[in-house]
């Protein structure tokens, strides 16, 4: 594979990585299914296990042969140059030593996934991509066996929630559901309870809970502040909550993931 020194930013293939939003990204032309950026040597080599195609690297001179190590027989251009430059093509500084332009796959369908699954966490309506990427950790530590997002959830893709998720957003699996009514058929028809996360008078202590749990559980955990919608608490089979001390009501949502996976482990 070809390492391209970078002496000006004019090369249309440096495109993905000048100042491109996530969104921009997603609809990059010459794509079946968008792009996402992969920052780290960690980060790409997990996506390269998970079998996602590589568009590009773009790395510090020191990172080059790391690069090259990983892409291992991946025919694709590692372009390489000075941090100023990289930083001014980029908009922020690698510190972490390259980054990678990645094709997204295409996405399993939610019955697939629940076909093999007994634990899977429904990610409702959260925005921020911090939080989304934390949960993945947390799934892909603690141990379930799919995500699934509704289509106000922010997108796993997203940078953000890569390099917080440590790269794991590209090893757990994942699909998007539709509305309610569709997403509660599959679920009952694939043999999963519902339990949803909040804070109502009739919710179970989650201890109680885990105590007497059924074989398939689905976690529904909703947006920051405003918490799960009717549509999604009408549709759970069970409300769970965390008991909490000292007048506190509540964790945050990625917290209060890997509280309710931990205890369903």
């Amino acid at each position: 594979m070809p390492v391209i020194g970078i002496t000006s930013l004019e090369d249309p293939r440096l495109v993905d990585y000048a100042h491109q939003t996530d969104v921009a990204l997603k609809k990059a032309r010459g794509s079946e299914h968008g792009l996402y950026i992969a920052e780290s040597l960690l980060v790409l080599q997990r996506a390269l296990a998970a079998g996602h195609e590589p568009r590009s690297v773009l790395a510090l001179g020191a990172s080059v042969v790391d690069a090259l190590s990983a892409l291992g027989d991946h025919d694709v251009p590692v372009f390489s140059g000075p941090p100023e430059l990289l930083e001014q093509l980029t908009g922020y500084l690698l510190h972490r030593g390259l980054i990678a332009s990645m094709h997204r796959p295409a996405l399993p369908t939610p019955a697939s996934l629940l076909a093999t699954a007994r634990r899977v966490v429904i990610l409702e309506n959260i925005a921020d991509p911090t939080n989304v990427g934390a949960i993945f950790r947390s799934v892909g530590a603690i141990g379930a066996d799919a995500v699934l997002v509704t289509p106000r959830c922010s997108d796993p893709f997203y940078r953000r929630a890569i390099r917080v998720s440590m790269g794991t957003v590209l090893q757990v699996p994942w699909a998007r559901v539709g509305d309610w009514p569709s997403t509660k058929a599959l679920l009952a028809a694939s043999g999963f309870e519902v339990a949803a996360l909040a804070l109502t008078d009739d919710a179970l202590s989650l201890r109680e809970f885990a105590a007497t749990a059924p074989a398939k559980v689905a976690l529904v955990l909703g947006a920051e502040g405003h918490g799960l919608t009717a549509e999604a608490l009408a549709a759970a089979d069970t409300v769970v909550q965390i008991p909490m001390r000292h007048g506190i009501d509540s964790l945050n949502v990625a917290a209060t993931a890997a509280v309710a996976m931990y205890a369903l482990a």
